[in-house]
Parts: C-alpha cells; sequence; structure tokens
C-alpha cells in the first residue's frame, strides 16, 4: 500500500470497543479504517468453531450485560438492531447447586427469586428485594459515570454527593464484596451464591474498594437476565462492522499493528507486520494492551511516569476455559421439574470463594471442589449448534503466573480441565464423557497466545484494583483515553471504566477525541 493518508481516523485492533469507537467516529461523519490480526474482528466478542463445524462458540465474553443500560442500545446511538444485533433473555438466569441436594435459581421475576433464597432464610429474601431496589435507586448515578470521560463532567464522587444517600454509598463502594454480603445476608448458602456473583468480573470479593460488585453483578442479571446475543458474542462486532461500513469506513483482517509511526513528536499511523503503512489525516486510535503499547514507539515517546506506571500494570485473576461440544444440555432435577439453564454457577462454600484470591496471589493452581462459571448457551440459542447438540464452556478462576512459571501451564491444563469437568458432572450427571463429541481447552496462557489483548489470561484488560480504576486506568494523567504522544488516543479494557462488554472505553474515547477535533459528539 502508497504510504499516503487515505483515512481522517486509523484503529489499530478491532475489538468491541475498538469498532464502537469508529462507529461513533463514522456517524459524526469521519473515515476510519480499523486494523485487526485476526482472521475476524470482535476480540474477545469472538464466536468460533472451536470443537467441531456447526458447533459456535463464544471464545470468551458470553454475556453482554452491562452495554444493556448504555446509551449505546439504551437510547439508540448506535442503531445495531438494523444490523442483525438482537439479545436474548434467559429465564431463568443462572442455578446453583450445592453438595447437600439444594440449590438456588435466580430467576427474573424477582419474587420468585426471593422465593429461592427463602428456602434458605425469610430475612434473606427480604434483604434481597431491599438490596436490588437500593441498587436500582443508584445505578443511573454509576452508569453516567462509566460513560463519561474523566474530567468530562462530575465524577462518580461529586454525583453521589448530590444523592440523599451518597454518603452511603461512598462506605459501601469502599468496603469489600464480602463486607457487604457478610453484612447484609446471613445465609451460608445465599452468601456462596452472591459471593460466586461478586466475582464475575475477576475480582477477589474481598478485596477492598469491590463493594458496589455486591450489587450491580447481581442486579444486572436480575434486570437484564445472562443476556445472550442471537447467535452468538460475534454478533455484536458483527454489527458494529456493517454500521461501520455503511457509514463510509473499512475493516482490514489479518493486519497485525507492529508499530506506531511517529513524527515530529505526533503519531500519524501504524506499520503492520506485512510492512503495510496505514497514516491518519487526523489522529490514531488503539486498543492495543498498554503492556504491549510501550514497545510500539521509542523509549523517549513515553514519560516516566507513564512507564513506570505500565510496567507495574496487575492483571489478577486469569480465566481457564474448556469448550465442549455435546449431545445433551446441561439438565438439574429441581422440585421435580427438569431445569436446563443457559448459566450455572458453582460455589462449594463461602471459605471456597475467599480462597480464590489469595491462591490467585500464591502462583497456586488449586483444583479442590472447584468453583465455576459454566454455559450452556444453546439452551436459549439452539443457532449456536447443530439440531438437538450443544455448547458447553466451563470457567474457572486461576492465576497466570505459577509458582513454576506460566509455561507449566502446558503441562497442567489437561488435568485442570478435567477435574473442572468432574466437579460440572457431579451436579449435571447427564453429561457424560459419552455424550461429550468434542473439546477444545485453553489455559490462561493459551488465552494469552489467543489474543495478545488478554495480558497473563485476563479477558478485562488487567486488575480492576484501585491503584488500576478510574482516573488511575491506565495511567494518572492519561486516564482521558489521550496518549503521551499526540494524536495516539487509547480505548478497550486498559481504559476507563474498564473491562466487560459495556462498550464505555469505546465510546468515551470517541466522545474525547471528538471533543479534541472540535467536533460535537453524535449522541442523537
Amino acid at each position: 500500500m502508497a504510504d499516503t493518508a487515505e483515512f481522517d481516523i486509523v484503529v489499530a485492533g478491532g475489538g468491541h470497543n475498538s469498532l464502537i469507537t469508529a462507529a461513533y467516529l463514522a456517524k459524526a461523519g469521519l473515515s476510519c479504517l480499523v486494523l485487526e490480526g485476526q482472521k475476524a474482528v470482535g476480540g474477545n466478542t469472538a464466536t468460533d468453531e472451536v470443537t467441531l463445524p456447526g458447533f459456535r462458540h463464544d471464545t470468551c465474553s458470553t454475556a453482554h450485560n452491562l452495554i444493556q443500560a448504555s446509551p449505546i442500545l439504551r437510547d439508540g446511538e448506535l442503531p445495531l438492531g438494523d444490523y442483525g444485533l438482537d439479545y436474548i433473555l434467559p429465564d431463568p438466569v443462572v442455578h446453583m447447586p450445592f453438595d447437600d441436594g439444594t440449590s438456588i435459581t435466580q430467576w427474573r421475576d424477582i419474587e420468585r427469586t426471593a422465593a429461592e433464597f427463602a428456602r434458605f432464610s425469610e430475612s434473606d429474601a427480604a434483604s434481597y428485594k431491599r438490596f436490588i431496589a437500593e441498587y436500582q435507586a443508584v445505578a443511573p448515578i454509576f452508569s453516567a459515570a462509566s460513560y463519561t470521560p474523566i474530567g468530562f463532567g462530575p465524577s462518580l464522587a461529586e454525583r453521589l454527593a448530590e444523592h440523599p444517600d451518597g454518603a452511603i454509598w461512598q462506605k459501601r463502594i469502599a468496603l469489600s464484596a464480602w463486607d457487604i454480603i457478610r453484612g447484609t445476608f446471613e445465609h451460608e448458602r445465599v452468601r456462596a451464591f452472591l459471593l460466586w456473583m461478586a466475582m464475575m468480573t475477576m475480582v477477589p470479593p474481598e478485596q477492598a474498594m469491590s463493594g458496589r460488585l455486591a450489587y450491580s453483578l447481581v442486579a444486572g442479571r436480575q434486570r437484564w437476565s445472562w443476556t445472550l446475543p442471537r447467535g452468538g458474542s460475534a454478533a455484536l462486532p458483527d454489527a458494529l462492522t456493517g454500521y461501520i461500513e455503511a457509514n463510509g469506513g473499512a475493516i482490514r483482517t489479518n493486519s497485525w499493528v507492529k508499530r506506531l509511526i511517529v513524527e515530529n513528536g505526533r503519531c500519524v499511523g501504524v506499520e503492520c507486520a506485512d510492512g503495510s503503512v496505514h497514516r491518519a489525516r487526523r489522529a490514531v486510535v488503539s486498543t492495543i494492551h498498554v503492556k504491549d503499547l510501550l514497545g510500539m514507539a521509542s523509549d523517549e515517546a513515553w514519560p516516566g511516569a507513564f512507564r513506570e506506571a505500565v510496567d507495574s500494570w496487575q492483571s489478577g485473576i486469569a480465566m481457564f476455559a474448556a469448550h465442549y461440544a455435546s449431545t445433551v444440555p446441561l439438565e438439574f432435577e429441581v422440585g421435580g421439574e427438569t431445569l436446563r439453564p443457559s448459566a450455572v454457577g458453582v460455589m462449594p462454600s463461602v471459605d471456597r470463594a475467599l480462597q480464590v484470591g489469595s491462591d490467585v496471589a500464591r502462583g497456586r493452581v488449586n483444583t479442590d471442589d472447584p468453583p465455576l462459571l459454566v454455559m450452556c448457551s444453546t439452551s436459549a440459542d439452539p443457532s449456536r449448534a447443530p439440531d438437538g447438540c450443544h455448547t458447553v464452556k466451563v470457567v474457572g478462576f486461576h492465576p497466570y503466573d505459577l509458582a513454576e512459571g506460566a509455561d507449566r501451564w502446558d503441562a497442567l491444563k489437561e488435568d485442570v480441565a478435567l477435574a473442572n469437568l468432574r466437579q460440572l458432572q457431579r451436579f449435571s450427571p447427564a453429561l457424560t464423557d459419552e455424550t461429550i463429541l468434542g473439546r477444545h481447552v485453553k489455559s490462561p496462557l493459551d488465552l494469552e497466545r489467543l489474543n495478545p489483548h488478554n495480558w497473563h489470561g485476563s479477558c478485562h484488560g488487567g486488575a480492576q484494583i484501585p491503584a488500576q480504576a478510574g482516573g488511575l486506568r491506565p495511567v494518572a494523567g492519561w486516564a482521558q483515553h489521550r496518549m503521551p504522544i499526540e494524536g495516539l488516543y487509547q480505548t478497550g479494557a486498559t481504559t476507563h471504566p474498564g473491562g466487560s462488554v459495556s462498550g464505555g472505553p469505546g465510546r468515551n474515547a470517541a466522545m474525547v477525541l471528538l471533543s479534541d477535533l472540535g467536533m460535537p459528539f453524535p449522541a442523537g
């Protein structure tokens, strides 16, 4: 390709956030080129036939809960439904079986969910309804803060200060999720269920400043279920691709960005692994993980404070995923009824929930009674597998850095996958070895190999700890999506508000870039 600027904006990486940035920029009238190294866009919102032909597995994200409350979909800022995006809200939401034969099922009807808790504790049932109502009253405040770039509006603290219960919520979010759950609910089964739910963004529930997660994750599931994009997670990037191309943009896959082109202190384009050069007339947007971004320009391009903060970046809990093609769904007998949920949680006890964080901190792989997140999306969306067949994804929670080194995962992963499968089979015996037609295992090391943005096996960009949140994500002074190199903007999970499928980083980056160009943000 000639060394000329064909587009206003060049976007390095095709994850859902960078696609959302490009979609808003295209809506504003800018021409965008998105470069993606994989064979298809999507990043961690990808769907692929990793086991057998016809079995469509979500290789990372499955639930698209957070984006449901975003202005992107809620207010129709991007009309992605016109490009094929459709969501399923399964009922039941999630089912959690226990060793003693009891279970908790979350249903979309809050009264029905509360009745599940009441079998263990009437007090906990009442507390649950109050718990959800209290969060729903302030959820718009948290959402507004998430979908506002740092410094572009009131901070979360300022927004809460104007709310009658703001002081209470300031305290709650400073506590750990375990502090909140322990102080609100009394029964160990209820506590285990809620601790599992609070851990679904890979944050240890005993971590300080995780208090909001005790509320937000279970409330989000209560409101939106375990939201599934029809056809697979890739339906979101596919719809964004359609919108971008319809508005004059271009998507090029199999194009790994390897170098930023910096001239006179300004980023003016990128160079790909095949030697092709793509220059931008106005700006470059990156969704490259910040740990890799540093190596794409000279050391002199990055201030010392920026480098130091990135050097100390923490990954947090890593995911371990095993995908199965099966002839049966997940089935559970409850009160004479057969449940076939799309989402299943396994959390043996409160103690086991609180052990995950310490195991990760010590680099210890613990397969003793493992906690699990299990998805059988085909129970709600049969289009993902051949007739009568199903996909099953089993997710465990482990460290990337092992005491013997991360390379040790290659020797351990089959044993870990088997331990997780056996744990699931204890509760859903219909899923036998004979009903499994194919399998595909991804350790934390494999996830990093699959997608460089999964640095150290983190599919959320890195730990959502106080030192890597809000105005400190990715680095204090550079949390407004503007990078130290002029003309370079950053989006993706390493920026505010962080990981998961929210679209927040993508929307926020577009807002900042358009402001810098003196252009209005196309919200309407």
